[in-house]
């Protein structure tokens, strides 16, 4: 049979070698008292220690039935666990950090880290789906955070398959959840809090006030891929913005009014590396040139806000979701889902709020047939 049990030991008697009896112990041939108490199990590249004759033949067993219905793999026995969850987790983000923004591979360090330190180095193999279930319920966190952590784990386990680590993907627990609906304004409250931002700001940088009053324009362009275009990205014979490194990861352009071209071409030439939104000279605590934060425009909205009193409307709110819900005047939902690069119906849904003035006509029309409101107010005078 395939496999053997081995010692070290040999006879102190006569220094023979111990052989298997196929029964019960390790024995010397010519002096039968003698037994060994250290064993080792030899199978098809695996090497494992065992302190009783017992134990071994019990694993020794164990995976040549294995072997018989074809899922023995050598690497679950291996004393450096090859298959353990941390080590080839950590394998995947050296790589995943070369592939991914900065910003990307924080989350999915984050998440990765939380689930080593749930699931330890657990044979990959070995992991089910209740394991999922229990670490997904032991994060103190919103639906939605649980599963951005389930979808990288996902993406984990998929790069595992692709790689011929594990044989099938195991099967995941569904986390739904519910996106959150961002407080917007009128067109006329937007403006109003941009013509703020620009009576503060515009002596200190005017780029302050044409980055917010882009996000209210270019309805594609989030903060982040605001701040990061470059002088390089812009091209004015075209009137077009290349967006580096967009989210949706395919390209993106924004193309430019008529008056953010003359806008731009106003200002000093600048060299092609240097960031389009940086700061001015004489800023305490920030260097010359150096990119504007990923908070510096929000800030100043802000503070505009607190100026006209206006509060619980965060920049993305007040500039694109703003934008987008009172494009519905004008545009067909199809027109403006193509403008803002929406790649999800459930994504545009929750910028694309229904208008009160439709529900209300809507109700109208299911009173069609009913009394009307008058009417009914007659009939309880007569009660």
């Amino acid at each position: 049979m395939i496999g053997t049990i081995h010692t070290d030991q040999k006879c102190s008697l006569c220094n023979s070698k111990f052989r298997d009896n196929k029964k019960n112990a390790l024995v010397c041939s010519k002096h039968p008292e003698q037994t060994a108490n250290k064993f080792r199990v030899y199978f098809r590249g695996v090497s494992k220690r065992f302190k009783s004759y017992n134990e071994a033949s019990r694993f020794l067993t164990g995976i040549r039935f294995k072997t018989d219905e074809n899922t023995f793999d050598a690497r679950d026995y291996r004393e450096n666990n090859p298959l353990g969850f941390k080590n080839l987790a950590l394998q995947w983000l050296r790589l995943k950090e070369k592939t991914v923004k900065h910003t990307s591979f924080q989350s999915i360090e984050n998440h990765i880290s939380k689930a080593i330190a749930f699931l330890e180095n657990t044979n990959v193999k070995d992991i089910k789906p209740k394991d999922f279930q229990l670490f997904l319920k032991s994060l103190n966190l919103t639906d939605k955070t649980k599963h951005n952590y389930l979808s990288t784990i996902t993406q984990f386990f998929k790069w595992l398959y692709d790689n011929e680590e594990i044989d099938r993907l195991p099967k995941f627990p569904k986390q739904s959840f519910e996106l959150a609906w961002r407080k917007t304004i009128d067109k006329d409250t937007q403006q109003e809090i941009i013509s703020e931002v620009y009576r503060i700001s515009n002596h200190i940088n005017p780029k302050i006030w044409i980055g917010i009053r882009w996000l209210s324009i270019y309805v594609n362009l989030r903060p982040a891929e605001l701040t990061n275009i470059k002088e390089g990205n812009i091209d004015l014979k075209q009137g077009e913005i290349v967006i580096p490194n967009p989210k949706e990861r395919k390209p993106k352009i924004v193309f430019l009014l008529k008056e953010d071209i003359e806008l731009i071409r106003s200002f000093p030439i600048a060299m092609p590396h240097l960031y389009l939104f940086r700061h001015t000279p004489g800023l305490s605590g920030v260097r010359a040139g150096s990119r504007f934060g990923p908070r510096y425009l929000y800030k100043w909205w802000k503070k505009a806000c607190s100026n006209l009193g206006i509060y619980d409307v965060d920049l993305y709110g007040g500039t694109r979701h703003s934008s987008v819900r009172a494009l519905r005047k004008y545009r067909t939902p199809e027109e403006i889902k193509m403008a803002s690069m929406h790649s999800t119906n459930k994504a545009f849904e929750r910028y694309f709020q229904i208008e009160s003035d439709h529900i209300r006509d809507i109700y109208k029309d299911a009173q069609r047939g009913t009394k009307g409101g008058k009417e009914v107010a007659k009939d309880f005078k007569r009660l």
